[in-house]
């Protein structure tokens, strides 16, 4: 089992974790909590295979995504009011999902032979389209249309990959590279409350 595997499946629980705590949130039923749960872990990433038609998407050729996703929304249901005290543990965890995803969806898309902005476009679509989603659905303003770093880290951590990678860099070094670039980028926002500018 790889690191990157298991640092991906870190990422769809914390964040299946995320999108069923939206659904706690806005006081939906068991069945809501678990869709949104289930659409923010896996909704990137099938869409990304359903435009690059490679066909059934990954969550149905590993089960595992469905089960974990599954699994996490039954306990964030469950246990909701304890997590309040999680929350922060779990932003970090996001962040982790947010690199993986991204180094994840830019990577397959320079595999099936995307230009440059096509694979930066379908590295931050994996990471960002099931929170848009969940957003969304649970009635609020998507995270990556705010003012927080948020998907602009992961456009920077996608267009570092695809530049090693035009550079010959090792695969292996590039993908702990950008993922580390867009997980470093979403911790520090987190801790010095950085955001993009807005209009006033």
């Amino acid at each position: 089992m790889s690191l990157l595997y298991l640092l991906d499946l870190l990422g769809t629980a914390a964040f299946a974790a995320s999108g069923a705590w939206a659904g706690v949130r806005r006081e939906m039923d068991l069945f809501g909590v678990m869709v949104l749960g289930m659409v923010t872990a896996i909704g990137g990433g099938t869409l990304r295979d359903i435009l690059l038609h490679d066909m059934p998407p990954f969550c149905l050729k590993n089960e595992t995504y469905l089960w974990l996703s599954t699994f996490i929304s039954l306990l964030v249901f469950a246990g909701h009011r304890h997590l309040g005290r999680l929350q922060n543990p779990l932003l970090y965890c996001d962040a982790v999902g947010l690199g993986t995803f991204v180094v994840i969806g830019t990577g397959k898309a320079l595999s099936f032979g995307l230009g440059p902005f096509g694979a930066v476009l379908m590295g931050v679509m994996t990471a960002t389209a099931g929170g848009l989603v969940r957003d969304v659905l649970s009635n609020r303003i998507p995270l990556i249309l705010n003012k927080e770093v948020y998907a602009s880290a992961c456009l920077v951590g996608a267009g570092l990959m695809v530049l090693l990678h035009r550079l010959g860099v090792v695969h292996e070094l590039n993908l702990i590279l950008s993922a580390s670039c867009v997980i470093l980028l979403r911790i520090f926002a987190i801790r010095k409350n950085w955001s993009l500018p807005h209009a006033e």
